[in-house]
């Protein structure tokens, strides 16, 4: 693996990613896209460029986790979606950040507002 040793606890779901996979995950949360587009949104996220280097092996290492399947959309273009292993990756680490957040009705506000300006 090119940059988590451990991907799981008991449970399955995946604890110690990185997080430029968790950010990976996040983006496919949204919808199945191919490798440019993926890097795309981390790009426009981190404000820099994102090596193919540091990207594509990633994908790979999530695919291998089966957190992330890995499809053809033509003989040049692969296409990447969250399976549900993944997508209870990402609600494990939301849930894991919004118990350490949320410590009164104040922050919990915080996060109401945020969901209610998403909706």
């Amino acid at each position: 693996m090119s940059e988590a040793e451990s991907v799981s606890d008991e449970s399955g779901i995946a604890r110690d990613l990185t997080a430029f996979q968790q950010n990976i995950l996040v983006i496919l949360s949204e919808e199945a896209m191919y490798g440019l587009a993926i890097k795309r949104e981390l790009e426009a996220y981190y404000g820099t460029e994102v090596n193919h280097g540091r990207l594509y092996p990633n994908l790979d290492d999530l695919v291998e986790m089966e957190l992330v399947e890995k499809s053809e959309l033509d003989k040049r273009t692969n296409q990447y979606e969250l399976t549900e292993l993944g997508r209870e990756a990402v609600l494990d680490q939301l849930e894991w950040s919004l118990s350490r957040y949320v410590t009164d009705e104040s922050r919990a506000d915080e996060i109401r507002a945020i969901v209610d300006q998403q909706e």
